[in-house]
This record gives C-alpha cells, structure tokens and sequence, in this order.
C-alpha cells in the first residue's frame, strides 16, 4: 500500500517557562511588613462592637456538587481527542459516492493516525473489501457501520477471560516504570473487596520505597491486609512470604505488585520467572494471571512493549491506562488484534471505579460517537427544520 510511505508528524507540547524569584519580591515583602508595624491595630473589642449594629449577612447556599458521570460518558470524555483526530476524515470518507482505491487508501490514512497499527489497518480493510464483494456493496456510505463492526470484532474478550476472579488467583502485575501498575492494583483491590472477595496485597516491589509506601496507601484505602518488606529485600522472598499468607488466610485474590522492568533486562526477566516458580510451587491449586500495564498515552511503544513482554514471559492479559485525554486511543485496538492477547481493563481518571472492566462495545462507541452520516443537504435541512414553511403555511392566503 503506498500510503504507508507517509510520514507522521509528531506532536509537540510547549513547555512553560520557570519561573525565577527577583530580589524585588523581598523589597515588596519587607515594605510590607514596616507598613504593618507602623499602622495601628484596631482592638478586638471596637470591632466586635461595630459589627454588632449589621444585619448578619446570609451565607451563600454551597452549590450542590455535581452529579459524577457514568464511566461510558467519561470514556466517550476520554477518547475525545482520538475521535477528533479521525472525525473529519471519518465523516467525509463515508459520504464518497465510489468505492474506490481513493476510498481505501483514505480510510487506512484515517484508521492509522488513530494508532490502530499497519498491521491492524491491512487487516481491517482486507476484511472489509472480502465483505464488501460477497455483499455487492456499491456505495461508500453503506460501508460505514460494516467498518464499525469489523473494528469491533477485533476487539471481543472471550466470555472465560475473567473467570480467575471466581477462583482462588494470584495476580502477578508487570510492566516497565511509570505505567500506573500499583495505582492499578490498588483499584483492583477495592473493587474485589467491595463484591466480597478476600484480598491480599504483596508488594514485591523493593527496589523503591516510595513504590511500598504508596501500596501500603492503597491498601488501607482498601481495607485490605498487605504483606511488605524493607526496601532492598528479596521480591521472591515477599512473594514466598505472600503465598504463605494466602493459603493460611483462604485468600481469595492475591494481587502481587512487581518492580518496573524492561524486557531486555536480563536478571530482572529472570526474578520474574523465579516469582512465578515460587507460586506454582508453594501454591499449585491456585489460578496464576499475568497482567502487563500499560500506559495508553504511548501508542505503538505500549504495543512494542507487549510484544516483547510476551516474548519473554506469559501474559495473560492487558491493563491500558491513561485513556482519559489521550490521541491515541486505537492502540487498544491494536494491542488486542496483533497480539491476540485481550485488553481486560482500562482506566480512564485517578478515582477507584475509573478503572474498569474492558468492554468492546462501549469502546467502540466511545471511539466513533458522534460521526455525523448525514448529507450536506440533510444537515442543512435538519438544522433549519423549524424555519421551513409547513405545507399549510405555503397556501394560507391571509
């Protein structure tokens, strides 16, 4: 295809300017406090006095909080600046009258610049000239919801991908520094608590303390026990210990938090694959899942991350954070298609129930709401609709 020989602009944020202290701010502050000295204070007592000849002002009612959306209204929120990429693209390709190679090459452009991925886009539109000939599709227009549904089928979570949460289930969470695996765990803990499960966190994560500290937040957050050791310690030695608790404890879901590690860093990898000797060993009966988070915001680099993740080691399924703002909100379409791995969570804002469980049809309609498949001509008569005479105005003669 020749359209992908195009190079993609990269997007550019501008960066504010620190902001320097001058020695003039300690002049103003020193002129300020001689000013204070030199004025008088008022005593209490006259004041308390004069105010209580006023009519106490009525204190402004607080304005009611407002109502927190439902989790589809702030994915649709979320995805807006993926939608906006596609939007005019989208709508315009959809109202061509020809089924041509122009089509075509216009709607891998489209599907690409939303980071769904080459291989992802040939496919897509492989599938969809296949269907398009057995249909007798003739006009581009009717190809928009086949489209759609080609996406969305790339998408669909088998029914037994969350099973592990109706069994006894060690989670392992992995993925490199930065992607929001604690914050995730944390998550996780309370909403499984919260439908009466027994959790357990680990925080095998010894390498930073901070990444302890706020574990241990997110599980008093939770109300859920922990198991932690000093920062430095063995990671296998926390999870041995973690394992031991669980059983001992009938523990139900046992979410273990690992260090951020990149998937050619040897001994790390290595670490990983003792953990997991660790659990099947000492706790054969249990369910083990490996999920990888990753951050959405990175497009085709979480999708590489995956890959190579996988690569190294069994992943069982796909964490995608960050969605709320991003432009590149059809990497969870991609991820899911190339890897045949299923996206089984996504989070969208910093709050416990923002993150939630992957639904492919909620995804797809967050990504392509709004797309306009009207006409020029229908638009222009809907929006003027009230202005447009009724058939009885066009004969009254009064």
């Amino acid at each position: 295809m020749g359209w992908f020989t195009k190079k993609k602009k990269g997007e550019t944020t501008d960066e504010e300017p620190m902001m320097q202290i001058s020695a003039e701010a300690d002049e103003t502050e020193a002129d300020a406090l001689q000013a204070k000295e030199e004025t008088p204070e008022v005593p209490a007592q006259t004041a308390y006095t004069e105010e209580q000849n006023e009519m106490p002002e009525e204190e402004p009612e607080e304005a009611s909080a407002p109502q927190k959306k439902g989790f589809f209204a702030r994915l649709k929120e979320g995805l807006t600046k993926t939608r906006n990429n596609i939007s005019d693209s989208f709508n315009n390709l959809f109202k061509a009258s020809e089924l041509d190679d122009d089509f075509y090459d216009e709607l891998e452009e489209t599907l690409v610049m939303s980071d769904m991925g080459y291989e992802t886009t040939e496919r897509i539109v492989e599938d969809l000239k296949a269907r398009v000939k057995e249909e007798h599709i003739k006009e581009a227009q009717a190809c928009r919801d086949l489209v759609i549904n080609i996406i969305r089928d790339q998408m669909q979570v088998d029914e037994t991908a969350y099973d592990f949460e109706n069994k006894k289930t060690v989670v392992l969470v992995i993925g490199v520094n930065g992607v929001g695996k604690t914050t995730s765990i944390g998550k996780l803990a309370a909403q499984y608590k919260a439908r009466g499960k027994k959790v357990l966190m680990a925080a095998a994560d010894t390498f930073r303390a901070a990444a302890i500290d706020q574990l241990k937040t997110w599980a008093n957050r939770a109300g859920v026990d922990i198991i932690a050791q000093n920062e430095g310690a063995d990671p296998s030695a926390v999870v041995y210990d973690a394992v031991a608790a669980a059983k001992s404890r009938n523990t139900d879901i046992l979410l273990i938090d690992t260090a951020g590690r990149l998937h050619n860093k040897k001994n790390l990898m290595d670490e990983l694959a003792k953990m997991r000797r660790i659990i099947t060993r000492e706790y054969p009966e249990a369910n083990v899942e490996s999920l990888i988070v990753l951050d959405g915001t990175t497009g085709q680099n979480a999708l590489e991350q995956a890959r190579q993740f996988s690569s190294v080691t069994e992943i069982n399924g796909i964490i995608i954070t960050k969605l709320d703002g991003t432009a590149k909100g059809g990497i969870a379409i991609a991820i899911q298609s190339e890897l045949n791995v299923p996206v089984k969570y996504i989070g969208i804002g910093e709050q416990i129930d923002d993150l939630q469980k992957f639904d492919p049809n909620s995804y797809v309609n967050a990504l392509f709401a709004d797309f306009d498949m009207r006409s020029d001509v229908e638009i222009l008569v809907d929006e003027n609709i009230e202005n447009i005479p009724k058939d009885d105005d066009l004969f009254d003669m009064n």
